[in-house]
């Protein structure tokens, strides 16, 4: 038997979308699949008898068949909308898709690039030229101390709260002396995280052409040609052309240069918490959704460590 034939409601709305909402033809053929689904589920029960925890099992069900968040949110759409207008022709107790959400869908995090592109992409060769050193800079503080581009631009030069008589509050700095920059993150929260040697060569190098361009505001590290500083966009927009000027494929923006950081360290040392804290995560969750590690690595740590991974 035709599942839309055991419920009478179900044509009925399929036509008040055709003619009343005159959704297209493709949409239609979606939400008579998906009502057709929902008529199967009830077999011999009528929709209106449906309850809200029938509709989770249903939805349950579903995602164990391996449908994917968006298709499963897109059947509670269908159904929400069907109860919705059912309650307009008889009554309801009430809408027993309410409160069902669909599986969360998976974040797409930013892949990390391999060692090799990640050093040709933050060792910019730029003799005297301030743009490409303020760019070697830039990018190499991004990859040597993992830092959120919001978190680069706003850099100063030194920190003001050493000077009384300046009014500016710096939010953040490189020491080039112990060789760490201080930043404050999400949350104002403060933290100190090691500046690597070529990043820190390469913060000199520019600091010795920014004079040049320092106009009426002394503070910020990094500047832009016209002497103000400089934008996350603007930073965004120089890595992502000098990436695609030396044919590294990825769509590489700040978070990229991030992301590979914190993969390549824990990678090498497999110590969680130490990421966490120079990333500036309040929650070690975030740093191990963020870091996600290869399966190969993952299994090479537990053949090295755990007492039963061997025979």
């Amino acid at each position: 038997m035709n599942p839309l034939a055991q419920d009478p409601h179900v044509d009925a709305y399929l036509q008040v979308l055709r003619t009343q909402r005159s959704l297209s033809p493709h949409t239609i053929s979606n939400y008579q699949l998906d009502l057709a689904d929902l008529s199967s589920f009830a077999d011999a029960r009528e929709l209106a008898s449906l309850s809200y925890f029938d509709l989770r099992r249903l939805t349950s069900l579903r995602h164990a068949e391996g449908l994917s968040p968006r298709t499963i949110a897109r059947k509670l759409s269908c159904w929400r909308g069907f109860y919705r207008w059912l309650a307009e022709q008889i009554t309801l107790p009430s809408n027993p898709v309410d409160g069902i959400k669909a599986p969360k869908k998976d974040k797409a995090l930013p892949k990390a690039l391999g060692v090799d592109d990640a050093v040709r992409l933050v060792s910019q060769p730029c003799s005297n030229d301030a743009t490409p050193c303020a760019n070697r800079a830039m990018f190499e503080l991004l990859y040597s101390s993992g830092l959120r581009v919001s978190e680069l631009v706003g850099l100063d030069i030194a920190d003001s709260k050493k000077n009384k008589l300046d009014s500016h509050a710096s939010l953040g700095w490189v020491d080039l002396e112990q060789a760490e920059v201080h930043v404050t993150g999400k949350g104002n929260k403060e933290r100190i995280v090691p500046v690597g040697k070529p990043a820190l060569a390469a913060i000199r190098d520019w600091l010795a052409l920014r004079p040049a361009l320092l106009k009426t505001d002394p503070h910020p590290l990094f500047l832009t040609e016209r002497g103000t500083r400089i934008s996350v966009r603007l930073v965004q927009m120089r890595l992502k052309a000098y990436a695609q000027s030396i044919d590294i494929p990825a769509n590489v923006h700040p978070h990229v240069l991030r992301h590979s950081f914190a993969s390549h360290v824990l990678q090498s040392s497999g110590d969680l918490r130490a990421v966490q804290e120079m990333l500036g995560h309040s929650s070690i969750a975030a740093t191990q959704v963020y870091t996600s590690l290869d399966f190969q690595h993952l299994a090479k740590v537990y053949d090295a460590t755990h007492p039963r991974a061997k025979k």
